[in-house]
């Protein structure tokens, strides 16, 4: 439903994208995850047909998204990164314009703004960032889309709503819409994805089933030592380290369960504050990519 083949757009001084390739299989949720500046939005943007890649292509129902995007915007449900909607107008007003270009149902935009507890008779001059949010939602959703792009699109929402937006997508999700979801949230991918690629400096340097993180043999140990030294001599050791904080001298360690011996082993030699197993998670997977050459967190 969704391919992306060698697609790149260089800004220059190492923005942009290189070289990335994914696709989207219909009926799917796909978790397209990277901090902010990874070249998430690039990639969406050219996906909407907004921006021409440099080189490759990206498809959407094997139609060029660049050539052909108007007929790409009658059939993808998108909510962009920054939400910009017209001033002019309040929330309702934007709401039945929409309804007139999607062909949507008003029992439909019902539901969403029930979900959602948006008011629409505001002004959208006034609105609050979380409420534009909302109202980007809600035109998004409102015709019922197979095809959905959805852009970091819980920014601005508080803890509840966001819980209310995964619940969404899980319902879109067992109802076969294709799902692409860019997002730096780790909760909004394990909820909801079957598969995802990571993304950093505009490459795309891992990418996996979600299932195959959730049931990892693999352990993931967090210790804390007593001492600098002791610390900064763990950081020497051939460990898997996946995050460590030197100020703090905590680091986290994944490890296969045959191994922990050898770990306690090493471990016996130094003073330890706090030693506990975690089951390994899709942000020590993420962190694994996101570490600098000295194991810190580039987060």
């Amino acid at each position: 439903m969704i391919e992306v083949k060698n697609l790149t757009k260089d800004f220059g001084f190492n923005r942009g994208v290189f070289d990335i390739s994914f696709e989207v299989k219909k009926g799917e949720a796909y978790g397209f995850l990277g901090p902010n500046g990874a070249g998430k939005t690039t990639t969406m943007r050219m996906l909407m047909g907004f921006s021409q890649p440099g080189k490759g292509i990206a498809t959407i129902n094997n139609s060029d998204c660049w050539k052909n995007y108007y007929d790409i915007l009658g059939e993808v449900g998108y909510i962009p990164g920054e939400v910009a909607l017209p001033e002019g107008l309040s929330g309702l007003e934007f709401i039945e314009m929409m309804k007139k270009m999607k062909h949507a149902d008003d029992s439909r935009i019902s539901y969403l703004l029930d979900m959602f507890e948006l008011n629409p008779d505001q002004s959208m001059k006034k609105m609050s960032i979380g409420d534009k949010r909302k109202l980007a939602i809600v035109s998004a959703f409102m015709s019922d889309p197979n095809i959905l792009i959805l852009d970091e699109p819980t920014s601005g929402l508080d803890p509840i709503m966001q819980n209310k937006f995964i619940e969404l997508i899980k319902s879109e999700k067992k109802r076969g819409k294709t799902i692409l979801l860019s997002t730096h949230i780790f909760e909004e991918v394990d909820a909801c994805c079957d598969r995802l690629s990571i993304i950093k400096d505009g490459k795309i340097i891992s990418t996996t089933d979600t299932d195959t993180i959730r049931n990892n043999e693999n352990k993931v140990y967090k210790i804390e030592f007593l001492q600098d030294e002791d610390f900064n001599q763990f950081m020497k050791s051939n460990m898997n380290i996946v995050y460590s904080n030197k100020t703090k001298r905590k680091v986290r360690v994944a490890i296969n369960d045959k191994e922990i011996n050898r770990l306690i082993k090493i471990i016996s030699t130094y003073q330890i504050k706090y030693f506990s197993e975690s089951q390994f998670t899709l942000e020590d997977y993420f962190l694994k990519y996101y570490k600098d050459r000295k194991g810190e967190s580039s987060l």
